[in-house]
């Protein structure tokens, strides 16, 4: 499978672009040395929490016995990786998910809590010196408590203090690169710890909408649906100010309207879940696969030229709305729009502006 499909069934050449965007920024990076007492208290306060795009919890019992068993014997341990939140202050675990949870979990007194299962299974720490062999948290020597609480795990802060108007923009790129949880993380599961708010969310509701999840498919894994989503909402209101790479386009409007306004985010809604009416009931399923798979850039295409044409009233003639997208994908123009370096600018002002006009004459 190629890296275009990132285990989904969706083209979309625009992930290789590779392109960051020319940006001098002020970066504050610093270190800190927290006791481990410390740093349960924030995890339990949610004033320190994993990012959305971590991998899962994965370290077994005997893997967090014996880190914690390392703070117990006074032996050096990993740092970690935290980013401050420029509103909040809060702190966002990059690396070391693992470690702290890990903390978190021995302090709590159950490994790995479920809250849908019926019983919860008690740390106690295992496979590790006599003396801990068994101990939970509360059954810990004083002496050893005390030690726990009184260790220190080095922490690198990142905060981004310039460009102010582009808060944040820069960190998108720095967690691409620094998070070590053994895959590649996709942009848009970087996006929902970056930009988390009511636009996020919103996304993440309309990506449960039934007829997206007819035209899309099975639910993304990497949250590609939610990705293509915020593509069409961000053509919807900024198409003529795109300019590649499609991956920081996107992250401008998510910038940009990261706390919208409530009226904001109906509307958005509404244009959306309109369109995927449309495009479910009067080209089907199967629109945005000229191929087998999804084609990122016909699906934004055809859902901006649907939309715009909304913007005059519903649509009431579905023969004649078909017969324009039948015409639409065959001109040679729009297909070589759609098939080959889609993030150009001169490609998507064409497959959009031919979309536009296609729909337009639609009754």
């Amino acid at each position: 499978m190629t890296e275009e499909q990132d285990n989904d069934d969706v083209i979309d050449d625009t992930s290789a672009d590779g392109t960051v965007p020319v940006e001098k920024y002020a970066i504050t990076s610093f270190g800190i040395d927290f006791d481990v007492e410390g740093l349960v208290r924030r995890l339990q306060k949610r004033e320190l929490y994993v990012a959305e795009f971590q991998r899962k919890f994965v370290w077994s019992q005997t893997e967090s016995s014996q880190f914690i068993e390392s703070l117990l014997l006074g032996l050096p341990v990993p740092g970690v990786f935290l980013a401050r939140e420029h509103d909040s202050q809060k702190l966002m675990i990059i690396d070391g998910q693992q470690r702290l949870m890990s903390l978190l979990f021995f302090y709590d007194g159950y490994f790995r809590p479920s809250e849908t299962a019926k019983t919860k299974s008690v740390f106690s720490l295992t496979k590790v010196q006599k003396q801990f062999e068994g101990k939970t948290y509360d059954t810990l020597l004083e002496d050893d408590r005390i030690r726990l609480d009184n260790s220190v795990i080095h922490a690198t802060i990142l905060k981004q203090e310039n460009p102010v108007e582009q808060e944040d923009s820069s960190l998108y790129y720095v967690f691409g690169r620094l998070n070590s949880g053994g895959r590649k993380v996709s942009p848009q599961e970087i996006r929902t710890a970056i930009f988390r708010g009511p636009l996020i969310d919103l996304v993440r509701e309309l990506n449960q909408s039934d007829d997206w999840r007819k035209i899309f498919g099975s639910q993304s894994p990497r949250l590609k649906d939610e990705e293509l989503i915020l593509r069409f909402l961000a053509f919807q209101k900024d198409f003529d100010s795109y300019e590649r790479p499609m991956e920081e386009f996107i992250n401008r409007y998510c910038r940009r309207h990261r706390k919208a306004s409530k009226s904001f985010l109906q509307d958005a809604a509404k244009s959306f879940l309109a369109v995927c009416a449309v495009a479910k009931e009067g080209l089907g399923e199967k629109a945005f696969r000229p191929k087998r798979s999804l084609n990122a850039a016909v699906f934004d295409s055809v859902f901006y030229g649907l939309d715009k044409r909304l913007d005059s009233g519903p649509i009431k003639d579905p023969d004649s709305l078909r017969a324009a997208y039948a015409s639409l994908v065959e001109t040679k123009k729009f297909v070589d729009a759609t098939s080959k370096a889609t993030s150009d600018e001169a490609n998507v002002r064409t497959r959009l502006g031919l979309a536009k006009a296609a729909f337009s004459q639609v009754a």
